[in-house]
């Protein structure tokens, strides 16, 4: 499950060195699978298939008739020893009130919101549920407008890119170039924030692994950390396209044992100087690697 993140910075400042560093050693999830909240005899499955975070689905996954006997379910099935996070329903709907009495529920270690645009909202989540980390969705133009409001608001762990609604929303077709300027953009107001880095969005086309392969690629490369999956089969490929390679690593391992040898002093590997900001990076992969 989620890792707790370092400290966010003030409203108005750049995060400091030194929170920056936290949050570079902290490992957060690379994958987020979702499970639909009807569906009560998938929740144990989906928490052993191997997603860093399960994601039980209590908006678009359920329709209208059913959100109440899903919420029941959720409710009865929810553990302190098995934490999972939960996507509810708007802000602006009829179920929101309910959803956020289940969220105060032992066992909801993070709140998904969908179509998140105001930072009043994650104030009400934060107060029903002090303890659980926040995870708003961008999926709207007024949300990604407002995205580093969003990111800097209370108990927010990460954004998430709603990338589908978000193409509905704005009219724009395709995922790849159309996107990109919003992606990059979600990358940097996190940094700024002082947060984690963000989910990308999820990808369709289930059974094409090439395609899943390339969304993950690509979301890395943009600097994205994670990647949301809709089904199992999903997982593996997404945490090992967020996982570092094996030459990643040991490049990790090496700089970091070049760096404890010199003591301080200065030093160069393959020809360049080992400075703070690399030193920090190894780090950061070696604890990646260590839970491959």
């Amino acid at each position: 499950m989620p890792a707790p993140r370092g400290a966010p910075a003030a409203p108005s400042e750049f995060p400091t060195s030194s929170s920056q560093e936290a949050l570079m050693q902290t490992v957060l999830p690379r994958s987020y699978l979702f499970v639909p909240g009807n569906r009560p005899e998938r929740f144990d499955k989906a928490c052993a298939a191997g997603a860093d975070a399960v994601i039980i689905d209590l908006e678009d996954a359920v329709a209208p008739p059913h959100k109440a006997a899903a919420r029941d379910a959720v409710a009865g099935w929810l553990s302190p020893q098995r934490p999972v996070l939960l996507r509810i329903n708007g802000a602006d709907s009829a179920w929101f009130a309910d959803d956020l009495r289940l969220c105060q529920l032992p066992g909801v270690a993070g709140i998904v919101l969908p179509k998140a645009e105001q930072t009043s909202v994650l104030q009400q989540l934060a107060a029903a549920n002090p303890r659980a980390l926040l995870l708003p969705l961008i999926e709207t133009a007024q949300g990604f407008w407002n995205a580093l409001q969003l990111a800097r608001g209370p108990s927010v762990q990460r954004l998430m890119f709603g990338s589908i609604d978000f193409q509905l929303d704005l009219g724009i077709e395709g995922d790849d170039d159309a996107l990109l300027y919003f992606r990059s953009q979600l990358v940097l107001v996190s940094r700024l924030a002082g947060i984690g880095a963000p989910v990308d969005g999820v990808t369709t086309a289930l059974g094409d692994g090439r395609q899943l392969q390339a969304d993950t690629a690509r979301a890395r490369r943009l600097g994205f950390g994670a990647k949301l999956c809709i089904h199992p089969a999903q997982v593996a490929q997404v945490n090992a396209g967020f996982s570092p390679s094996d030459e990643e690593a040991a490049w990790a391992q090496r700089v970091l044992a070049a760096a404890q040898a010199s003591q301080g002093a200065a030093v160069a590997l393959d020809g360049k100087m080992i400075d703070r900001p690399v030193i920090l990076r190894a780090e950061r992969i070696a604890a990646q690697a260590a839970r491959r």
